[in-house]
């Protein structure tokens, strides 16, 4: 694993996804993603036009994202605040799965939500969030291998952050033993040291979502 600066931000999404965020700290989140080589900016519906302007002609994409936090918006709108979002200027969706209809045992309608999002991507880069911290093992296994049903799911994530637990060790291990190779692991929530980073990606994330990517990349010597 390469722990030089550049090859760490390369795997972050710079995440600002609070509710009182203003245009200034989107344009601020911009300038660090462009100054560090940060992969994307992760941020709000409401900010990706603002931000894809502001990030044009630069390598850094913007993550926006979807039926955020709980997932349990209907799928029709989940579809537009994609399609919307794309039209918009974003690269990336990450979209939360309906976490009732997990919980209920409602595979199919599950199934159904995240076929939905990947066709409304237009081929842009697709993770669903499995919400971890809500679920047990045999809940993360399952709907980790209905992921892997579907055309157009890039990646299985952890967390939105805004749980009662994010990201831990265990879960992205067993996210990756179910999807292997086929699909990749974004871990997000609560990492915010380089000892934090080092651990989720040895565990099998290649993505690491955190609003604390320039502490993190600040730390290696």
């Amino acid at each position: 694993m390469d722990l030089s600066k550049e090859a760490i931000a390369n795997t972050i999404d710079h995440t600002f996804l609070s509710p009182d965020g203003t245009l200034e700290d989107i344009a601020r989140l911009c300038r660090e993603a462009v100054e560090y080589g940060f992969a994307t900016v992760a941020i709000a519906p409401d900010f990706v036009e603002f931000a894809s302007e502001n990030l044009e002609g630069t390598d850094v994409g913007v993550d926006v994202a979807v039926g955020f936090p709980l997932g349990y918006t209907t799928t029709p709108t989940k579809v537009f605040e994609t399609i919307d979002s794309i039209q918009n200027g974003a690269t990336e969706v990450d979209m939360v799965a309906n976490l009732v209809a997990v919980k209920g045992g409602r595979w199919e309608k599950v199934k159904n939500d995240i076929e939905a999002v990947s066709r409304a991507t237009s081929g842009k880069t697709l993770k669903v969030i499995l919400e971890t911290c809500y679920l047990n093992k045999d809940e993360i296994k399952k709907l980790a291998s209905i992921c892997l049903e579907i055309e157009g799911v890039d990646f299985i994530k952890t967390s939105t952050g805004f749980g009662p637990e994010g990201a831990t060790v265990e879960n992205v291990e067993l996210m990756k033993r179910v999807v292997g190779d086929e699909l990749k692991v974004k871990a997000a929530g609560g990492i915010r040291t380089l000892e934090d980073y080092k651990e989720m990606r040895q565990a099998g994330a290649s993505r690491i979502g955190t609003s604390s990517g320039l502490a993190i990349v600040d730390e290696v010597s």
